[in-house]
């Protein structure tokens, strides 16, 4: 008689379930990241789940810290610039950050700003967040020259114009979007050497 072999049980680890909770997060919600959908997804059992996680709330925990450290991690690389050379970076940053480059990236982001809506951890994660680019992008600044206030004002404005941009759907609006998105790196960089 012939045997059937046993096909092997996927095992995953608990990075690989938080992984899998972010792909989850960006295409439905918070709302739709649930243990049995991720389960299924996965293709494991929800008994494999709860040997790493002793909750959903453990899971969810897991997924804001390790957006929060891959946020964090990426922002210091993108603004370190090396002496003399501020300002490239600076242009290197808006240039990065408002790229339609990485549509997964933007939709996990907004996926993580509406569930900061409406629950404090999630909140006080993306605060964090938000309050090392600023800073990081901020030293930039100073260290083009641009006096404090400046500075700040600047950042702030970097971040929301990269945010915006992300929002809208804005390619009928110019005939030549490089162009426009140049004056507007522009306007945001080139008082970044100080002022005579």
């Amino acid at each position: 008689m012939e045997t059937i072999a046993k096909k092997p049980r996927t095992q995953l680890d608990r990075d690989a379930w938080i992984v899998g909770a972010i792909e989850v997060l960006a295409e439905e919600g918070i709302a739709g990241l649930r243990v049995e959908v991720l389960a299924k997804r996965l293709k494991v059992t929800k008994g494999s789940f709860y040997w790493h996680f002793t909750d959903r709330r453990d899971l969810l925990l897991g997924v804001l810290q390790h957006w929060k450290e891959g946020r964090i991690r990426d922002i210091i690389k993108q603004t370190r610039a090396q002496p003399g050379r501020e300002l490239e970076q600076i242009y290197h940053v808006i240039d990065v950050y408002s790229a339609n480059r990485s549509r997964r990236g933007m939709m996990i982001e907004l996926a993580v700003r509406d569930w900061a809506r409406r629950d404090a951890e999630a909140s006080a994660i993306v605060a964090e967040v938000d309050d090392v680019r600023l800073r990081c992008a901020r030293e930039l600044f100073l260290a083009c020259g641009v006096p404090l206030e400046e500075a700040s004002s600047r950042c702030m404005l970097l971040y929301a114009y990269v945010f915006g941009v992300s929002l809208m759907i804005y390619d009928k609006f110019d005939s030549d979007i490089p162009r426009l998105k140049r004056d507007i790196a522009d306007l945001i960089a080139r008082s970044s050497s100080p002022r005579a």
